[in-house]
């Protein structure tokens, strides 16, 4: 027992070191942009879509960034001030991440695309769990949340901790968790592969992600993860497949599981393709100890693997789907299975071959392409890279043929996942490939400079274009009115200025908290900002399953249909959903209108958009009381029916 000690302490002893390192590194990233966005809010910008001053400075930041990541791979490459070099390989990543979103975003108060489309009902949960820490549906009263909650929950007890509104703090939230999750990804590649080429592969897979995730940052956290992920999870099969030899073992089966449940606590999607390669890795595993031994006994050791793997993501998964799971499992199914997957954009429709664009993207694609070829039998980094590679197509090629039943998988969102992969084999590429040219010019130092300028200069030129390839999101935030009824442009302001007055009116009118009240309202973007409850969500694609979209929209049309206020009071107390205590109409020409939306998929776009209008006698009673704020008419239900 004395003498197997040392052996069993090991294991221990590095499993606590990396949790220190992700701790470390995670309080370090939270710093620098808490640090980095509250500098930027104390400066005067102009607007980023009117002025090239943001970008100018963004570009100087950025390139500062990059230079401090150039040294600590020149010290860490050298041995020399590691553990210095890391922390600030930390900072760098982190004031990177920062920087390049930060900066063209310091004019306004909103997030990338604003508070438009898909970004509303984001920031709808964003401000429900920021009102409460119960895993409460972000729209529908009484449910339980069908979304992962976990991002978007965490950011809800920041932004409650700091006294912040829900929408103020989506920003600051989005840009910081970002920034952790980069060096956390860091920190995971170290733990893979040499340091230095960590923080080439780390930095190399953050920028992709800036540039094509960001937008999605409750995603955009678990793709920059994905990549370190799968090459942790193919170590955790290798060591099964010869009879428990390996460098790598059961800390990786654990890791990967822990990877598998944070997803599922964060992004359906992607815990659905990580779940899908690591599954394909198993299989693979499963086939080389079958022909190692000639024995498919030989692949249950891999089994084993997977099935500790899942369980582990299944434990993690239930701290946010319990009540969902416990609420379905408790005899309240889905009335309807959903309109989530009914979307398909051209995307969506073809494969996404990346290697093949004339850019920098497609060049670093093409080269990690071929890595992951030529070093296919000889890299189990190239291997895990490769099998997630392979794992996004079959999962494109399955989202195509579904649509021949009429569904999707949503393939389309998972280029970025493919970016992701092939810019970390990209990262490595470059590094055997420089590594090759080297010793064919007989390592002439002429040659390295050479190589080590043109990977720089390759590293800025992507780099200083993220902001220029956000551009349009970017617009959105200036463009939309916030919050606080303003928008960053400067320009005047939309209809949702008067949502603080809608906000008072109902305050006042009903009592309570927002918490207590559900409103009935076309324009959802003001659930967005104020807590309250809807009857109905934006469109069926974000409505929570259990909430019986088609059958609410029905009955909105019906009452439109009705003749009299007590008839419409009568239908609302018969309702098996709690009924309106609000409804905040348009005012239309013919009477109180709400645009309402319903699914046409195959059709795209998928959403086809139709006006209800309620004539105003509807409402002529003392059991009403109408409101005109602005364009909007606000009607409080103020009495019961007779």
């Amino acid at each position: 027992m004395l003498a197997d000690t040392p052996v069993a302490v090991a294991p221990l002893r590095r499993a606590v070191s990396t949790l220190v390192q992700f701790v470390c590194a995670a309080l370090v990233a939270a710093l620098v942009a808490a640090v980095g966005l509250f500098a930027f809010d104390r400066v005067q910008w102009p607007a980023f879509n009117s002025s090239n001053v943001t970008q100018a400075v963004t570009t100087v930041m950025q390139f500062a960034a990059l230079a401090v990541l150039g040294l600590s791979i020149y010290l860490l490459r050298r041995r020399r001030w590691v553990t210095g070099a890391r922390v600030l390989s930390w900072a760098a990543l982190s004031g990177l991440v920062t920087a390049t979103l930060g900066m063209p975003l310091a004019a306004t108060r909103l997030y990338l695309h604003g508070i438009s489309v898909d970004q509303e009902f984001r920031t709808q949960f964003l401000t429900r769990l920021t009102d409460s820490a119960a895993l409460r549906d972000m729209n529908y009263a009484d449910l339980p949340s069908f979304y992962p909650a976990g991002w978007f929950w965490i950011g809800g007890r920041v932004a409650d901790l700091l006294g912040m509104d829900g929408w103020e703090a989506f920003k600051p939230y989005a840009i910081g968790s970002l920034a952790v999750a980069a060096v956390v990804a860091l920190v995971l590649w170290s733990e893979l592969v040499r340091s230095d080429l960590a923080v080439l592969a780390a930095t190399a897979t953050t920028l992709v992600v800036l540039a094509y995730g960001s937008p999605e940052p409750y995603g955009a956290v678990i793709a920059v993860l994905v990549a370190p992920a799968l090459v942790l999870a193919w170590g955790g099969f290798l060591p099964a497949t010869r009879g428990g030899r390996g460098r790598q073992g059961w800390g990786a089966v654990v890791g990967t599981g822990l990877f598998l449940g944070l997803a599922a606590t964060f992004y359906t999607l992607y815990l659905g393709i990580a779940a899908f390669a690591v599954t394909v890795m198993a299989v693979v595993a499963a086939y080389l100890a079958r022909r190692a031994t000639g024995s498919w006994r030989a692949g249950l050791p891999v089994l084993v693997r997977l099935v500790v793997m899942a369980s582990i993501a299944v434990l993690v998964a239930l701290i946010v789907w319990a009540p969902f799971v416990f609420d379905v499992l408790g005899g309240n199914p889905p009335s309807e299975s959903g309109t989530a997957t009914h979307y398909l954009p051209d995307a969506g429709a073809r494969l996404p071959l990346p290697m093949f664009h004339m850019s920098l993207i497609g060049l670093l694609s093409l080269l990690g392409t071929v890595w992951l070829v030529g070093r296919a039998s000889s890299s189990h980094r190239a291997q895990a890279l490769g099998l997630g590679v392979i794992a996004v197509y079959l999962w494109y090629l399955a989202s195509m043929a579904l649509t021949a039943v009429g569904n999707t998988l949503l393939a389309f969102r998972l280029e970025v996942i493919l970016l992701v992969l092939l810019a970390a084999a990209g990262a490595f590429a470059f590094v055997d490939f420089s590594r090759w040219i080297s010793l064919a010019t007989s390592e002439n130092p002429r040659v390295r400079r050479v190589l080590v300028a043109v990977g720089a200069l390759g590293a800025l030129a992507f780099t200083q274009n993220i902001p220029p390839v956000l551009g349009s999101e970017i617009t959105v935030a200036y463009t939309d009115t916030d919050g606080a009824g303003e928008r960053a442009d400067q320009r005047p302001a939309g209809a949702a200025s008067y949502y603080a007055e809608v906000d008072d009116v109902l305050l006042s009118q009903l009592g309570g908290e927002r918490d207590d009240h559900v409103v009935l309202t076309a324009d959802t973007s003001f659930l967005a900002y104020y807590p309250y409850f809807g009857f109905q969500a934006l469109t069926s694609h974000y409505a929570n399953p259990l909430a019986e979209f088609s059958a609410r929209a029905a009955a909105i049309e019906e009452w439109s249909e009705l003749s009299s206020p007590g008839e419409l009071l009568a239908a609302w107390e018969e309702l098996p959903w709690r009924a309106p205590d609000a409804v905040v109409f348009r005012q239309g020409a013919e009477g109180y209108t709400l645009r309402l939306a319903e699914d046409v998929y195959p059709n795209d776009p998928n959403v086809r958009r139709y006006t209800v209008t309620f004539p105003k006698e509807l409402f002529d009673d003392p059991r009403f009381t109408v409101t005109e704020v602005g364009p909007f008419v606000v009607v409080t239900a103020t009495g019961e029916p007779a």
